[in-house]
């Protein structure tokens, strides 16, 4: 009785990490599925590969423009802000390039260097650029990237995916992955042996 009671516990307990290991490989493929259509395609499309040194030439702040719409956003995103415009040496080419944040700057507004979130509090915002537009006259040399194809003539200060935020978003479900297959063939082992065990 209490052997039967036994392998019906067992059995009940591999079902269950059968079960776990299914759920674990099954969320890390769903987690493969949303990397690979949500992060991937921007960093594949990113022409801006290639790191170098940028000195700054000039850092000035123009007269206040107006945030361009953004795409699908039904409310009106158009508010006024200081517009920072920072050209640099490209060390490269010898070039003297604009600076711009990310890749999604550009695509936001061309003419700034630094386009902020829409914030309620104007003097925020001023003294955010401010601020920032003083730490590149501070710091004039620094690590930028640019388009080794010469597609874009401008430079970047960050990417928005670069090669390592890649590899730890696909780190977390490479191990869920790893585990769950652990799990299977843990499960697979130990009912193997327990057939072995009662046949011999």
């Amino acid at each position: 009785m209490l052997g039967k009671k036994l392998v019906t516990a067992q059995k009940r307990g591999e079902t269950r990490a059968l079960c776990l290991g299914l759920g674990m490989v099954a969320c890390s493929m769903m987690m493969y599925f949303f990397i690979g259509i949500t992060i991937v395609p921007f960093y594949t499309k990113s022409v801006w590969t290639t790191e170098t040194v940028c000195k700054v030439l000039k850092a000035n702040i123009k007269d206040k423009v107006f945030s361009p719409k953004s795409e699908g956003s039904e409310d009106e995103e158009i508010f006024p802000y200081p517009c920072l415009q920072v050209w640099v040496n490209l060390t490269a080419s010898g070039q003297e390039v604009m600076l711009y944040q990310t890749e999604d700057t550009l695509e936001r507004n061309p003419k700034c260097s630094y386009v902020p979130d829409k914030l309620e509090n104007s003097k925020e915002v001023k003294a955010r650029i401010e601020t920032i537009a003083s730490n590149f006259k501070k710091y004039q040399t620094f690590p930028c990237y640019y388009d080794p194809g010469g597609t874009q003539t401008n430079v970047i200060l960050s990417r928005l995916y670069p090669s390592k935020g890649l590899l730890f978003a696909f780190l977390w479900p490479t191990l869920m992955f790893t585990g769950g297959c652990l799990i299977i063939v843990l499960v697979k082992i130990s009912q193997y042996v327990s057939v072995l065990s009662a046949w011999q």
